[in-house]
């Protein structure tokens, strides 16, 4: 699972133009970062790659993170995000040539990314259309992270394929939480940089997709 983001709660006062305008460049620039991984994923597909360099594109995503923080009000922040995306996206290519390798592993793929869009289009529109306030759940999903986190590091020890399955339904529940989450601070007003607000909805998509083909092709991996 990719390094999520932090939990700010603080909701500084904005108009409505600049909070549409957050949305906007949030959802335009999510889309370019999704369709640049998308690229370096099947680029790194092509050279068939070992399944350990997803492990060290996570480690170097995880350190761009921190400076993606630092720079988000700088001029450099958008062609980060790029590179960060783009190197989740190159890891994550052994992973595909994996479950592609399985009978009907195209079909899993696919399956995995038709559920993904269609829990974040879901979630985002409810979000969006309520304007509910879903910051009450930030305590929750920390909680919940850390546990995944430490039940993921145990299980490497165990090598239990039930553990393995309960962790990745977890983490489908928790990016579901934080997809309302994130959400939610644009429209309130708690995210007011599309740099930061972009990463996070990324990570939320790129957790909740991996997740969701592990337990779609658990049956045949």
């Amino acid at each position: 699972m990719a390094f999520n983001h932090s939990y700010q709660t603080a909701k500084p006062v904005i108009s409505t133009v600049e909070t549409n305008k957050v949305l906007k460049n949030t959802y335009f620039l999510l889309a370019m970062t999704l369709a640049f991984s998308a690229l370096t994923a099947g680029i790194s597909m092509t050279m068939d790659l070992p399944r350990f360099t997803g492990i060290i594109c996570s480690l170097i995503g995880l350190g761009m993170l921190f400076v993606i923080q630092k720079k988000a009000n700088s001029a450099s922040a958008i062609g980060l995000v790029f590179v960060f995306t783009g190197i989740m996206g190159f890891g994550l290519g052994p992973l595909l040539s994996h479950y592609a390798a399985m009978p009907n592993g195209g079909m899993l793929i696919m399956q995995a990314l038709g559920s993904t869009a269609l829990i974040f289009f879901g979630l985002s529109a409810y979000a969006l259309t309520t304007k509910k306030d879903f910051s009450f759940m930030g305590g929750f999903l920390m909680v919940g992270l850390i546990v995944v986190i430490i039940s993921s590091l145990v299980n490497l020890f165990i090598g239990s394929s039930v553990m393995f399955m309960a962790i990745n339904a977890a983490v489908v529940l928790i990016m579901s939480g934080l997809i309302l989450f994130d959400t939610s601070r644009i429209i309130n007003g708690g995210e007011t940089n599309y740099v930061l607000a972009t990463v996070s909805l990324y990570l939320n998509i790129y957790n909740l997709f991996t997740s969701l083909l592990a337990l779609l092709g658990s049956s045949d991996d």
